[in-house]
């Protein structure tokens, strides 16, 4: 007997009040816990070029050799950036990172002079402060360990999940109900395809955007050009806001040079922008994952308004990831979208051919 069983209707109410529970728990468990659930993205988007890398490594050499090869190229091109910010670049990233408040403090004076300058001036420092990026700038200043403890962390959780993937992938598939495991399986390929693709297209991007702003800096007789374009290079791995950011030392040291340098440098971050927007970004990105420019923007200043400095890092993967699953789970396995014909077939065809 099942005298104390609910009846059909008051079990579908129990189960909705479960599910908002559960979605309210884990919408707090994301806001607590930001900081540690952006540090296991960032593993997996490690753990995804380290697994990449061994793919490329597999066409070579034997396959038991192609993950320590994947390994020590990855802690070899670490060691590298290391060296070229704490030997080749460190007197240059000296005098830029001590030239920078003053730096800062003239272009907001300069601003300042005109009314419409004072204003927005006051809106930046206002939305800044406020910010968790704010809040999160200033505890890596006072705390480096922290940083690098982060780094580590990150690093180690990459080679955990890049040394068994499948182990991660089935838990993760087994807390979806079995009548919708498939649907999630594929979409968890889906994904990994698209970020392998991402990752790949990001390097290009970042290391032509590297190139052309340190030559062209270079000519135009800019202090600490190479160690501005390699600043540059990297914060093209943040779309929009990273680049617009790493503009702005380069523009102050730039003044500190003389007029010539600063229009160098105007003209300089005009032209790669104009070949990184028009030739660069369009033909690697269209292979991978087309995200309107709108969009993008606005999910990156929302991600980093909930997650602080460290998801800005990551945010453009974060939005690679959700795009990739609303296509996957939403369109394709909800609406029944066939993603294949249309717009999607040239993505999808790629993604085959590699």
């Amino acid at each position: 007997m099942k005298r104390l069983a609910p009846d059909a209707d008051d079990a579908r109410f129990i189960r909705r009040v479960l599910i908002v529970i559960l979605i309210v728990a884990l919408t707090a468990a994301v806001w607590r816990a930001g900081n540690l659930l952006i540090l296991a993205f960032g593993s997996m988007l490690g753990a995804v070029a380290i697994r990449a890398i061994a793919e490329l490594y597999g066409r070579v050499v034997p396959q038991r050799a192609t993950m320590p090869l994947a390994v020590t190229t990855v802690l070899a091109v670490i060691g590298f950036l290391g060296w070229l910010f704490g030997v080749e670049f460190a007197q240059q990233i000296n005098q830029l990172v001590s030239q920078l408040p003053h730096l800062l403090d003239q272009l907001s004076h300069w601003m300042s002079q005109s009314p419409v300058g004072a204003k927005i001036v006051e809106a930046v420092k206002a939305a800044f402060a406020g910010s968790r990026v704010a809040s999160d700038i200033g505890g890596l200043l006072s705390g480096s360990g922290q940083l690098l403890l982060n780094c580590i962390l990150l690093l180690v959780g990459a080679l955990f999940f890049s040394a068994d993937p499948d182990v991660y992938q089935r838990g993760a598939l087994l807390l979806a109900p079995p009548s919708v495991r498939p649907a999630f399986a594929d979409a968890l390929v889906d994904v990994g395809t698209t970020l392998r693709l991402w990752l790949r297209a990001e390097l290009i991007g970042m290391t032509s955007m590297g190139l052309l702003v340190g030559t062209g800096l270079w000519i135009a007789g800019v202090p600490s050009a190479w160690a501005l374009g390699l600043l540059a290079g990297l914060s093209e791995f943040i779309p929009y806001v990273g680049p617009t950011a790493a503009m702005l030392p380069a523009l102050g040291l730039a003044a500190t040079a003389g007029t010539a340098p600063l229009m160098g440098t105007l003209i300089t971050y005009a032209i790669v922008r104009v070949i990184q927007t028009n030739f660069v970004t369009p033909y690697v990105q269209s292979r991978v994952i087309d995200i309107p420019p709108a969009i993008t923007v606005f999910s990156i200043i929302a991600i980093g308004f909930v997650f602080g400095l460290f998801g800005l890092f990551f945010s453009a993967g974060l939005l690679v990831v959700g795009f990739s699953l609303v296509r996957s789970l939403y369109l394709r396995e909800v609406l029944g979208e066939d993603l294949t014909d249309g717009a999607e077939s040239p993505r999808e065809s790629r993604i085959q051919a590699d």
